[in-house]
């Protein structure tokens, strides 16, 4: 693991935020700002939001809506204190008509003052409470991103966006799958329960070691491959949608918000 991973595992939301803001970290986020939610992101112009919105109120498992901006304002001021979300995201990935058009770590110089920012809550905010409770996850271990693949299950349309859900698999020992399901089914803001574990082709994964994001990641002999829904979903139904421009995450680069990650109501009140 890198010297600075390390030390802004043990650092605030707040911290993390300065170090990205800055240019000195701008790698994944799994594993930092324990103890907060993490957010994926979708940001689009605003007359498609409603549109977005029913779309994520439709696949509440792979998008579940942790805050919304106002229109043209970059600050989610709901999620924390001075959170721009312009410059406090690792990496973006910018589309332009469907197609990936760049990744960069600021969207400053493309703002614009119709954008509306969705933060959508992330997997990664209940892997804590999975490692508190003996589950070993090994891309945490080995500072790589979580594998993530372009299941077979069809989200439910909305307007423009449609198309299949992305899920993320984490390799869980066998006797501790009841107690993973358990324990991620207590955070429907990060996508809660698995959506299925065993088998990957029943779901539509030919190849579990071939990841279309992330990084692969073994399992072992006596360990079960479990998927949960991902915040990669909208990336792939802004694809489908072919908007003239959309931005989103890097896949593994999230938002680390100041929300407690057992939240129950996940906005924050604006100082």
């Amino acid at each position: 693991m890198s010297v600075l991973y390390n030390e802004l595992r043990q650092q605030s939301p707040e911290a993390v935020r300065a170090a990205i803001r800055s240019g000195a970290y701008a790698s994944h986020t799994a594993g930092l700002g324990p103890g907060f939610l993490q957010a994926n992101l979708a940001i689009l112009p605003e007359r498609f939001a409603l549109d977005f919105m029913r779309y994520c109120q439709r696949n509440p498992k792979p998008c579940p809506v942790s805050g919304v901006s106002d229109t043209g304002n970059p600050m989610m001021f709901t999620l924390g204190a001075e959170i721009d979300i312009r410059t406090d995201v690792p990496a973006y990935n910018v589309y332009r008509h469907g197609r990936l058009a760049q990744s960069c770590a600021d969207i400053t110089d493309i703002w614009q003052e119709d954008f509306v920012a969705f933060a959508l809550g992330c997997s990664f905010t209940f892997e804590r409470a999975l490692m508190n409770a003996g589950i070993s996850l090994w891309h945490i271990e080995n500072d790589t991103t979580v594998p993530m693949y372009r299941s077979g299950l069809e989200t439910v349309p909305a307007g423009p966006f449609r198309g299949k859900m992305v899920v993320s698999m984490r390799a869980i020992p066998e006797d501790q799958v009841a107690l993973a399901v358990e324990i991620s089914d207590a955070f429907p803001t990060a996508h809660g329960a698995p959506v299925h574990w065993g088998d990957p082709a029943e779901i539509g994964i030919a190849d579990v070691a071939r990841p279309e994001w992330g990084d692969p990641a073994p399992v072992p002999d006596g360990h079960v491959p479990v998927f949960w829904a991902c915040g990669v979903t909208p990336q792939v139904a802004i694809e489908q949608a072919n908007l003239p421009i959309c931005i989103t995450h890097k896949p593994g680069h999230m938002l680390i918000t100041d929300v407690p990650e057992d939240a129950k109501v996940t906005v924050l009140t604006a100082a």
